[in-house]
């Protein structure tokens, strides 16, 4: 059987990054802190399970905000992912940073209490007031 590897990088190709396994989860987010640490309006992820991920380059670099860590490069600044200890072992790369982005279509919203107003889709898909990934506990706060 073939294994289909997903991958994707940085601008510069100092970082690489691939997963084994299909993503178990594609969205958008709105939130506020997805905005600052990319510049855009809205973000859009790719997550996988963290131990079908393996990634390289001494350049990646990362940043922690309380339970959030986000990494980058350090020498284009490319946002790579993110990871929330408070929502288990996956982690979440930007879509756009993915060599294929075409093949990686979101499947819903989250946190559209934070969209900015003048942003509009009208896809669909569905929306959650908040995290769209359940915490261990059950909670989507």
């Amino acid at each position: 059987m073939t294994t289909t590897l997903h991958t994707g990088g940085c601008r510069c190709g100092a970082v690489r990054f691939e997963a084994s396994a299909a993503p178990n989860h594609v969205s958008y987010c709105h939130c506020g802190d997805c905005r600052k640490a990319t510049g855009a309006p809205v973000s859009a992820f790719v997550g996988f399970m963290a131990d079908e991920v393996a990634i390289t380059g001494e350049t990646l670099r990362s940043f922690d905000n309380g339970p959030v860590t986000r990494s980058f490069c350090g020498v284009c600044g490319s946002p790579i992912a993110y990871a929330d200890e408070r929502i288990g072992e996956t982690i979440y790369f930007m879509l756009g940073a993915m060599d294929a982005p075409q093949n990686y279509k979101p499947t819903l919203h989250a946190y559209v209490r934070e969209q900015l107003p003048y942003l509009h889709m009208p896809d669909g898909l569905p929306r959650h007031v908040g995290t769209s990934v359940p915490r261990p506990d059950g909670t989507r706060s």
